[in-house]
């Protein structure tokens, strides 16, 4: 599979803009050969952008802006992971990314199940804890959001689960560079699967990205790493590499799970 990483800057509470750039950057990607488009952390909407502002434009998951992400990855034929506000059944918002295929359907939609900080907690409510593992050309995907990626039982358990590819829309900001710089690698490197890291650039109200979007390998290698500014970064994954990394270091079974009982308590 062939994937591409839309690092840019975000456009706050303009979500038909976003609509349209994302429309132009799945034709890029698509004419680049790649099968799976990933934006940034609420991609749809900006991040920093208030409560009120999230709670005006949080739609359901399968609101007027899916069925146009859809029509997108329709008409490109390529599939498209993008964050946005979710607005529950129960009227509660979540920080949230879907994965919409090439045909235009939804096939997972993940809730943000760590918030960092008061800038989360007085946006949104916490996902429940729900990881689901979607199947899409052939490979197993997971779906994490920021601040998830940098609690190791999320890619754990996304790697039991079976997880090949974990997918992580991301609003990294400085001083954080160290996990664009290292965590992913690491995430990558000890669950051996790859990770792809979507963040944006340049700033957003009092917020300045870091930005260095990268795809990391299973062997904690990184295939590609954007810098500061705006760029689409294209990789192709190599299964083989996988399967040779797991067979090498077969971290997954050697672990001692009768060992670790005491890591869940606190």
């Amino acid at each position: 599979m062939r994937i591409a990483l839309f690092q840019c800057a975000p456009l706050p509470l303009d979500v038909t803009a976003n609509l349209e750039r994302l429309r132009q950057q799945a034709h890029e990607a698509a004419a680049r050969g790649a099968n799976l488009l990933v934006c940034p952390e609420m991609f749809l909407s900006g991040y920093n952008i208030g409560a009120e502002q999230v709670a005006s434009l949080a739609q359901a998951h399968d609101g007027q802006a899916a069925q146009q992400v859809g029509e997108i990855a329709r008409s490109c034929g390529i599939a498209i992971v993008y964050g946005y506000p979710e607005r529950g059944v129960d009227d509660r918002i979540f920080n949230s990314v879907q994965l919409i295929d090439a045909q235009g359907q939804a096939l997972g939609n993940y809730r943000k199940t760590h918030l960092f900080g008061e800038l989360d907690r007085q946006m949104f409510s916490a996902g429940a804890g729900e990881f689901p593992i979607i199947e899409l050309n052939g490979w197993r995907l997971g779906l994490l959001i920021c601040y998830d990626l940098e609690f190791p039982e999320n890619t754990r358990r996304l790697a039991l689960a079976g997880a090949e590819l974990i997918l992580v829309p991301t609003a990294n900001m400085k001083p954080y560079d160290f996990i664009a710089q290292v965590t992913v690698r690491a995430r990558a490197q000890e669950n051996q699967c790859y990770v792809a890291y979507a963040n944006y650039c340049d700033s957003e109200g009092d917020i300045h990205y870091c930005g260095q979007s990268s795809i990391a390998a299973p062997d904690g290698s990184v295939l590609a790493q954007a810098q500061e500014s705006s760029e689409m970064l294209v990789v192709s994954l190599d299964r083989e590499l996988m399967t040779s990394v797991r067979a090498h270091t077969p971290y997954l079974q050697d672990r001692r799970p009768e060992l670790y009982g005491d890591l869940s308590k606190g």
